[in-house]
């Protein structure tokens, strides 16, 4: 399904940076028709009363969408850009490490639609979450 073949490094590196790094976002698997990633319960992701933040679920879910479909297109012509996400969150989590599996439900010509379901370290569900993304021409950077 990817556009070529990628490695666990290269989609790292996309994930270093920005507020993927900050908050310790890491791919940990590429297959076929799934990437996933995984992210820390650290402070840096609780909300006050030290549950894991809604927001850093999405954080997760938008990330790991956004870098499957930048890994479907040729990133030298086109980009990918969020368009809608919603999250339904379904039980807390304290700490440990949550993991996004990213899998599509749609893949056309100018939009995808990805199911993200985020588990706990004891594989219960925490969060799904569904993606669009908007597939446009890559603009043109002054």
């Amino acid at each position: 399904m990817w556009y070529k073949e990628y490695t666990l490094e290269e989609v790292n590196k996309i994930f270093a940076i920005n507020m993927t790094g900050f908050l310790d976002i890491k791919a940990v698997s590429i297959t076929p028709d799934a990437l996933v990633a995984e992210m820390p319960v650290t402070e840096k992701v609780k909300q006050p009363f030290g549950i894991l933040h809604g927001g850093a679920s999405v954080v997760l879910a938008e990330s790991v969408g956004s870098v499957a479909s930048h890994m479907l297109v040729d990133s030298e012509v086109w980009a990918a850009v969020g368009l809608e996400i919603n999250a339904n969150h379904i039980r807390p989590v304290t700490k440990g490490v949550v993991r996004g599996t990213c899998k599509p439900l749609h893949i056309g010509k100018t939009t995808h639609v990805w199911d993200i379901q985020i588990h706990d370290e004891r594989n219960k569900l925490v969060c799904v979450s569904r993606l669009t993304m908007a597939i446009i021409k890559k603009p043109k950077l002054a």
